[in-house]
């Protein structure tokens, strides 16, 4: 695969993962009410999500989507029920004006698989995927090195967009220190969260 081609995935790609979506909000969201503790696992969803979408694509596997419908639907309901319970609970989260807040030690499973449940249902994602990138690379006629390649820029770009946004959301978390600005905060993240679920169920 050409270079010129590979970049212009990699250009293409990260300005779609860049962008502001339901994937986006959840993550800031998150990050801004419970700081950057138990944020792998849902990152790696992420990633994984992404990476299910673009083996799809590349195997060509459109048709195979489709009849698997209800099984997406499964799972666009699995993410929109993730992201309504952060909401809730972000909403109702105590808060500290001495300490930072901090959520109970989250479970890497599930926050892997609420991740994983958000991408895979995404609209966003999925019209990458099925709809953009097939018109800018030619998918069916690219060799097992040239997706391999492809994946690879996939998690490279992904991993760092998304960890830019941890870093800028979690140090803007740190400047809010009263219990008042705490607590807007968190009503804040939850009302993000839950528009980003309302988003995803809608489309």
């Amino acid at each position: 695969m050409p270079l010129s081609s590979l970049l212009l995935f990699a250009l293409i790609y990260a300005g779609a993962v860049a962008s502001p979506g339901p994937g986006i909000a959840a993550l800031v969201a998150r990050v801004m009410t419970s700081g950057t503790r138990g944020i792998l696992g849902f990152v790696l969803g992420m990633v994984v999500g992404d990476l299910t979408w673009f083996t799809i694509a590349g195997g060509g596997f459109a048709l195979l989507a489709q009849t698997f419908a209800p099984v997406f639907v499964a799972l666009k309901v699995g993410g929109v029920l993730y992201l309504i319970f952060r909401a809730c609970r972000t909403w109702n989260a105590p808060v500290d004006a001495a300490l930072p807040v901090a959520s109970p030690r989250q479970d890497a499973l599930r926050a892997f698989l609420g991740g994983l449940a958000m991408t895979l249902g995404n609209p966003k994602v999925i019209l990458f995927f099925l709809a953009l990138l097939p018109s800018v690379v030619d998918l069916p006629h690219l060799s097992v090195l040239g997706l391999a390649t492809m994946a690879v820029i996939l998690i490279s770009v992904l991993a760092t967009v998304l960890t830019l946004y941890v870093l800028a959301a979690d140090r803007a978390r740190r400047t809010f220190t009263s219990c008042q600005a705490r607590r807007r905060m968190n009503r804040g993240s939850a009302t993000v969260m839950a528009g980003a679920a309302v988003a995803i169920a809608l489309r």
